[in-house]
């Protein structure tokens, strides 16, 4: 675009030379213009004639008033007005020189104009005026706008190939963080602002008991530790609470309330492994304790975070260290670091020292994985985490060197926690349907301790008195008798219904002086209680009496040989043991039988046919048909000739379960306890056991009326009251074991005794007549009062 240029070279407004002239006619001489300046360019001349026509026109106007425009080509819409002074005479010698594009300039312009331009001006070309032209950007302007250039992304990257194109370059990568980093800081700022702390407290406020009911929906017995005490923090000493703080969060003193270094390994964590991780300052936990819920997610550690920062602001760090203490889970039912004292320890926690504080911090990772007393792996990492908390103590400053020196052994706590405490047996019912509700219901210890659930139990009260009485009579017979033999008596009894629920138990003489349950212990062999599990398994599957032949069917008639001291066979001939001997069979007394039916062999309890039918039918048949029927295979014995005859482990509780599978057709439920929990009113969804298909419905009836004919046989008398009524008594080689197992109106009550000497070890020790004689056999006498409600 032709550029306009003009010099002025007059302090004052200058005339066109025609106007000069006539003035000076009218006024008189005056200084002569040189000649030097007449000579001017065509455009000058031109723009002076027309001046000077202009100002004759206007001669007669107010001087101030006459002005002169000139009109310059290049572009239409700019003009430029030299206004003269009236009385105004220009000097010779000062000029003003405007230069006139030539008109191939204005041509070449008006070429380059676009349509618009072209028709804008046509549109204002009979305007006379100015027009300012665009300013000029500034350099601090023109600086930012070469930055911002060069900033702008340019992507794929020019002049790169292969990989090197799709890289972006280092100042798209600061870019980017900016970017990322600005709408991050903005969005917590947001979030910050919208966040408020929430002013009702957490469910363990209003922490409850849990009610259990018996099978006809009375109450049964309370738990829960309602009666929770808060402490103020003056009262819990230094060492107790910089134990915690040391395991915990040694900076709780100094930090904002949130551990940033924490909160993104535990998103990292989240994001790329789908659950989350640790690194919550006390203030977090304590937020989450109170006001939020237990649930591992990203939304519910945001929220959290967002309500400490703002509670850190609120709250005085004491007051927040208190409510944590207070409001901490510590296993065994408790919350709060009072009531863990007392559990732990029997003592309140102002008595606590640092080596017990430290134990007590070291379950705030977790009570189910460092309560000693559960198992030999939790008290490993216990020993582990106490000495490690210890040992911070003494680094951040909170406990001397010498004092360290003096907490050298582990303060072991006390085995047994009163979790319990609603009577003899009804506290074994509690701890056998509290198991199944948090495994059926998907109820972990935390929330099952906060309470409120209504456990509707499948326990008969009736039966249960009953079982209790019986076993109770027997007991205190024993230890009038034979104290010293009967000091070391157990008696383990259930009762089971034929669709899986337990109806009664025996767990011991009181759950406060002995923890375990008899009736649930996986201790003694079953002995010959176990030959119907055989029985069925031939009737089952057949036997094979060459290898790789077609099984061959038996009945209850097919007979076997019944002479004590018979070898084993299989069909390569007799089965030798590791100490290279035959392996021989024998019956109670060593009786011979010759041969014998298996009806009547089951109905006699005449071992040695079903050691041999064991090994005809396949020893891992039996082992089956056995699991199946209810028996769990972690107390099944080695899968030898002894098998047949009740080298397993069986509880009471399974036993009576697996009898019951018989007298349900052969349809087998898994025992179960408890058939409805609701929580506040509402339905807990429970994983209710159902029926499966054991044996077939024509051995279960074959096996229930061998069971019935032995029933007779011992019980001649009682068969004759109760037709219905099948069931076995089991004995051992080795007399450690007596068992009484029978179903009648479709419930089954299982029977064992056995002796242990807990001081001395776990082996079984021979009964020593404690069970009986045949004509008083105890199991049988305990399972007959436990039936006697059924008429």
């Amino acid at each position: 675009m032709p550029r306009m240029l003009w010099a002025v070279h007059a302090p004052e407004p200058a005339v066109a030379s025609g106007e000069g002239d006539d003035r000076q006619n009218r006024r008189g001489p005056g200084p002569q213009r040189p000649a030097s300046r007449r000579t001017e360019d065509p455009a000058s001349r031109r723009a002076d004639d027309s001046a000077s026509r202009r100002a004759e026109d206007t001669e007669n106007e107010t001087p101030a008033e006459r002005t002169t425009q000139l009109r310059l080509p290049p572009r239409a819409e700019e003009t430029t007005q030299l206004r003269l002074p009236p009385g105004a005479e220009r000097p010779a010698e000062k000029t003003t020189q405007l230069r006139v594009p030539t008109p191939a300039e204005i041509e070449a312009h008006s070429g380059a104009e676009d349509p618009s331009q072209r028709a804008d001006r046509g549109t204002t070309s009979g305007h006379r005026g100015t027009r300012r032209k665009p300013a000029k950007p500034s350099a601090f302007a023109g600086r930012w706008a070469r930055v911002a250039r060069r900033l702008k992304p340019a992507y794929p990257r020019p002049g790169r190939t292969g990989w090197r194109r799709w890289m972006p370059s280092w100042r798209q990568w600061l870019g980017g963080w900016g970017l990322a980093i600005g709408l991050s800081g903005t969005f917590l700022v947001i979030a910050y602002a919208a966040t408020d702390i929430p002013q009702n407290l957490n469910t363990y406020a209003t922490q409850q008991d849990n009610v259990y009911f018996w099978s006809d929906g009375t109450p049964m017995a309370r738990t829960g530790w309602v009666r929770r005490q808060a402490m103020p923090l003056k009262d819990i000493p230094q060492d107790v609470r910089w134990a915690v703080l040391a395991a915990e969060n040694q900076s709780f003193y100094s930090d904002p309330g949130i551990s940033f270094k924490g909160i993104s390994r535990a998103l990292v964590r989240t994001i790329g492994e789908g659950n989350t991780e640790g690194g919550s300052t006390i203030t977090q936990q304590y937020v989450k304790n109170v006001y939020l819920n237990q649930n591992r997610s990203v939304s519910r550690k945001f929220t959290e975070a967002m309500i400490s920062l703002k509670l850190d602001q609120k709250m005085s760090k004491d007051k927040i260290l208190e409510g944590y203490l207070n409001t901490s889970w510590f296993g065994r039912g408790t919350y709060g670091i009072q009531r863990a004292a007392q559990a732990y320890y029997g003592k309140d926690v102002g008595e606590l020292n640092a080596s017990e504080a430290a134990m007590l911090a070291s379950l705030l990772k977790g009570a189910g994985l460092y309560d000693p007393t559960l198992s030999q792996a939790n008290h490993k990492r216990a020993v582990e985490r106490w000495s490690w908390i210890l040992d911070r103590m003494v680094k951040i400053g909170k406990l001397s060197p010498a004092e360290r020196a003096k907490y050298t052994k582990f303060p072991e706590p006390t085995t047994q926690s009163q979790t319990f405490d609603t009577g003899k047996q009804s506290d074994y019912l509690v701890e056998l349907a509290t198991q199944y509700a948090k495994k059926a219901g998907h109820i972990s210890d935390q929330q099952f301790d906060l309470g409120g659930y209504q456990i509707y139990t499948t326990f008969d009260r009736k039966r249960e008195t009953a079982l209790a009485d019986a076993v109770t009579k027997a007991r205190n017979k024993a230890l009038k008798d034979d104290p010293k033999t009967a000091k070391a008596a157990h008696y383990g009894a259930s009762s089971v219904a034929a669709d899986g629920k337990i109806l009664a138990v025996y767990g011991g003489p009181d759950h406060r002086t002995q923890g375990f349950n008899e009736s649930n212990a996986t201790t003694v062999p079953a002995g010959s209680s176990f030959l119907p599990f055989v029985y069925a398994a031939g009737l089952e599957h057949g036997v094979h009496k060459t290898r790789d032949s077609t099984a061959t069917p038996v009945t209850p008639e097919t007979l076997y040989n019944g002479d004590d001291n018979i070898p084993v066979t299989t069909p390569e001939g007799p089965y030798w043991d590791r100490a290279n001997k035959k392996v021989a069979a024998h019956n109670d007394g060593n009786k011979s039988w010759g041969q014998i039916s298996l009806r009547k062999a089951l109905a006699e309890s005449v071992n040695v046919p079903f050691m041999q039918l064991g090994m005809d039918t396949g020893l891992d048949k039996v082992r089956q048909t056995a699991e199946a029927a209810g028996l769990l295979s972690s107390t099944m014995g080695p899968q030898v000739p002894a098998l047949s005859l009740g080298n397993s482990t069986p509880s009471a509780i399974r036993m009576a379960n697996a009898y019951a599978t018989f007298a349900a057709g052969g349809s087998h439920t898994e025992p179960y306890s408890v058939r409805r929990i609701t929580r506040n009113g509402s339905q807990v969804a429970l994983d209710t056991p159902r029926p499966k298909r054991a044996v077939s419905a024509e051995v279960a009836r074959e096996v229930t009326e061998g069971l019935t004919d032995a029933f007779g046989t011992a019980h001649p008398t009682a068969a004759l009251s109760a037709p219905e009524t099948a069931g076995k008594a089991g004995t051992t080689a080795d007399d450690t074991a007596a068992w009484y197992v029978g179903t009648n109106r479709s419930v089954s009550t299982a029977v064992v005794l056995y002796r242990i000497d807990l001081t001395k070890s776990l082996e079984p020790l021979p009964l020593k007549g404690l069970a009986g004689t045949s004509a008083d056999d105890v199991p049988y006498g305990i399972w007959a009062g436990a039936m006697s409600p059924l008429g």
